[in-house]
């Protein structure tokens, strides 16, 4: 089912919060001030029934200028507005800064109504009634229906419910695809529940029980209970309004502006790349690096607008920018945002997110920079795919990728594999994951790692190859290490590495050369001859000639190969020497049934030397155990 927001819009006094009350028979007015005065100050909220049976959710904004801010709060929520014009007074200043919202916010599907028809006559009708479509010549509500009522007779109201529920039903929802966004525009706490929210969900759905998380603040916590026009439901889907009880939060951790989103699902920045617009009504150009206001869903922050290819912007003119803010916000691409003045505060441009979070700052006048900034606003999505893994190199999942470029994470997965097939992304599967690399920058990255790996071989020959975690470190580390063990994994699967355990080895590298294969062989003919009276190692690689450190890495590479074993300090027998001491220990012990140190001594001809170490040996490998001064058979034996 379609669920849609009706927002109204239009000058303080023009009969905004009458109008919905004569539609709906609620007041949307809950402040004591609002009450005494006689306006909107804060954002109302209500449901609408349409003729159809259709179930709308309507959000009543402020008209005056000291609460333009409250209105754009609600106003980014808007999937249909209702204009509202006073007959008596026709367009005023508000009604223009209120369009003009509506303009860059690019809700293009409303209904003007002019209110208060019972103060006027039909001649002065007529003229506002043509005053005003001259006025919406040429913005998103030029060719609106327009419907002329009186909240306090009841004139037009059935006729305005009719129209709107034939707009309604060609009016599009907001997509249920990817995570839920509820930008939160009031926050408040129920005693004996806690912390409530309430916003309209922008995207995705939401359900009791499901683990979200609040942004900018990071903060993760669980929907209690839902509410949507003042019912219990366990499901919201996008266009709803909804309040959430959430759980293990404080009210003061959380305010208006605030996201609440899927978790891991969308990332705060302090910059965005824009394409802006400057009215042609603001009252000067827009220089370079102008402190602006900032608004953007349901929340406002300062910031400077990074002009990238203009040093000052005309009024009526376009621009690439990048908006610096003095705090985080969220946003996806495509998203639509105001910019105000910082004094005095007036409504002077707004446009549309490229990128929500890019990861630097750009240089301007660069074309690079701009065709860029062209593609990933206007390109394909394979194009824009491709540039955003471009700029990604390390390893983006599809989750990353989907919340950085602004497409569906099932239109991203068909697109990788798409390009995949053509040879121009690489797919790296992993825990249930996916993540991508260009084809290219794949292979570069296979050629540049194949050359530190054989440049690692030729200084350590001995060597099974690059530490993992060392190789990590120094060339990816960007990487946390399970996405690093994926990208090992899909290289050794391309023939393009080996691994073992422990390193990395290009896939050509076969060991030791010829020359120190002939001082193994010789160490190891010195070690067969010696038996069970071996040399200290120290005797033996003094006799090969080598250096202290040559000495250990042929330790260290014959120790990791099995071929020897240590059995004390500076003692290291052969293991197929060792094998047959265990061998005939194990006889002895069939036997026998216990076995000394001088017998083994005996049985072995060798000497106490070496006698007491290897049955400490033996010892630990639980082929014999000690009681006393004799070895019983050991747990290895049976």
């Amino acid at each position: 089912m379609k669920h849609l927001i009706i927002g109204t819009a239009g000058h303080v006094d023009h009969g905004k919060t009458a109008l919905v009350k004569a539609m709906t028979g609620v007041d949307t007015d809950r402040l004591k001030e609002e009450k005494e005065r006689g306006i909107s100050i804060e954002l109302g909220f209500t449901a609408l029934k349409l003729p159809g049976g259709r179930k709308a959710g309507i959000v009543d904004v402020p008209g005056h200028e000291r609460f333009i801010k409250n209105m754009l709060a609600g106003a980014g929520g808007f999937d249909l507005v209702l204009l509202v014009i006073a007959a008596d007074e026709g367009v005023m200043p508000q009604t223009r800064e209120h369009l003009d919202i509506i303009q860059l916010l690019q809700v293009k599907k409303g209904v003007v109504v002019l209110t208060k028809a019972d103060l006027v006559d039909e001649e002065w009708l007529d003229l506002v009634r043509a005053e005003v479509q001259d006025f919406l010549k040429g913005t998103v509500l030029e060719k609106a229906p327009l419907v002329i009522v009186s909240a306090v007779t009841g004139q037009g109201i059935g006729s305005l419910l009719e129209l709107l529920d034939r707009v309604a039903e060609d009016t599009p929802a907001k997509t249920a695809a990817g995570p839920p966004r509820l930008p939160v525009d009031r926050v408040f706490s129920v005693t004996g529940f806690g912390t409530v929210v309430t916003g309209t969900l922008v995207a995705g759905e939401i359900r009791v029980g499901d683990s979200v998380e609040v942004q900018p603040q990071g903060l993760i916590t669980r929907v209690r209970s839902l509410q949507s026009h003042g019912e219990k439901v366990k499901f919201a889907g996008a266009g709803q309004r909804v309040a959430a009880n959430l759980a293990g939060l404080e009210m003061e951790q959380i305010s208006r502006g605030s996201v609440v989103a899927g978790v891991n699902s969308i990332t705060p920045s302090n910059r965005l790349d824009v394409h802006l617009l400057l009215l042609k009504s603001a009252a000067r150009p827009l220089k370079n690096r102008a402190r602006v206001r900032f608004y953007l869903g349901s929340g406002e922050t300062l910031g400077r607008v990074v002009l990238l290819d203009h040093e000052e912007l005309a009024p009526g003119a376009m621009a690439y920018a990048q908006i610096e803010l003095e705090e985080k916000t969220v946003a996806v691409k495509g998203d639509r945002f105001v910019l105000r003045s910082y004094s005095p505060m007036q409504t002077i441009g707004g446009g549309v997110v490229i990128d929500p979070a890019p990861g630097r700052k750009h240089r301007r006048f660069r074309s690079e920079v701009l065709k860029a900034l062209e593609t990933r606003e206007r390109g394909t999505p394979a194009e824009i795919l491709e540039q955003y893994l471009q700029g990604n190199p390390e390893l983006p999942d599809i989750v990353d990728v989907a919340a950085g470029t602004g497409l569906q994470a099932t239109e991203i997965e068909e697109l990788a594999h798409q390009l995949a097939r053509q040879e121009k992304v690489k797919i790296v599967p992993g825990d249930g994951k996916v993540y991508l690399s260009l084809t290219d920058v794949y292979r570069r990255m296979a050629g540049e790692l194949q050359q530190m790996l054989e440049s690692y071989h030729r200084e350590f020959p001995l060597r099974e190859g690059y530490p993992k975690e060392e190789l990590r470190s120094r060339k990816f580390p960007a990487l946390n290490n399970k996405v690093f063990q994926f990208l090992l994994a899909a290289l050794e699967k391309d023939q393009l590495v080996r691994c073992t355990a422990q390193a990395v080895a290009s896939p050509s590298f076969t060991g030791p050369g010829p020359e120190m294969n002939l001082i193994i062989n010789k160490i190891r003919k010195e070690l067969a001859e010696a038996c069970f009276q071996p040399p200290a190692w120290s005797e033996l690689a003094g006799a090969a000639g080598l250096s202290e450190n040559a000495s250990l890495e042929l330790l260290q590479h014959l120790l990791r190969t099995g071929e020897l074993k240590k059995v004390g300090e500076n003692l290291y027998f052969l293991d197929e020497t060792l094998r047959m001491a265990g061998h005939e220990i194990t006889g002895f012990l069939r036997e026998k049934g216990e076995i000394t140190i001088g017998e083994l001594r005996d049985l072995l001809q060798t000497s106490r030397k070496y006698a007491l170490p290897l049955l400490e040996y033996f010892d630990k490998e639980r082929i014999t155990r000690r009681v006393g001064d004799k070895r019983l058979p050991g747990k290895a034996l049976g």
